[in-house]
């Protein structure tokens, strides 16, 4: 398979994942919020709502983005390939950073989980929120580890096209 349709595409099915989780955390905050009276449970609730709106607004984001920058990429590919260099790879440099500052903001978040879920005596709100944040940073932080490892070898794929480039 072509490595530029093979990475779109994979980009695209992890969309997917991200809709899902955030579709069953939505789901799993409305029963926590409003089927069980524990403090713990809507504490656990707030951030997988917030989380969940992030992970269904990226992962629609990136469905709808990823066939267009396809044809783009391929378009590139077969009439300007020069602008490979310039554009889709300082592109892609750009996306693998951010994955740097994705990757220290949820291990960051991991860890305030931690310290509330262990912090704070008691089974409450603040536990509940602790738990939450682990919970919905350790699946973001997980599909994002995948995501990075792509962009990696799309990146190295790309320069290898521009090496073939300039040989010719």
């Amino acid at each position: 398979m072509n490595p530029n349709l093979k990475y779109f595409n994979a980009e695209k099915a992890e969309s997917l994942l991200f809709i899902g989780f955030g579709i069953v955390a939505i789901l799993l905050s409305i029963y926590l919020l409003f089927f069980l009276k524990d403090s713990f449970w809507k504490g656990l609730a707030i951030p997988l709502i917030v989380f969940s709106l992030v992970q269904l607004v990226i992962g629609t984001t990136i469905y709808i983005r990823s066939p267009k920058d396809n044809l783009r990429v391929e378009n590139l590919i077969k009439l300007e390939p020069e602008k490979i260099q310039t554009e889709e790879i300082p592109r892609m440099e750009t996306v693998v950073q951010n994955f740097v500052y994705y990757r220290y903001f949820e291990i960051a978040l991991i860890l305030v989980g931690i310290v509330l879920m262990y912090s704070l005596s008691g089974y409450g709100f603040w536990k509940g929120v602790g738990l939450g944040l682990f919970i919905q940073c350790a699946v973001l932080l997980s599909l994002d580890f995948f995501a990075e490892k792509r962009a990696h070898d799309y990146s190295q794929y790309l320069q290898s096209i521009t090496i073939e480039n300039s040989a010719d």
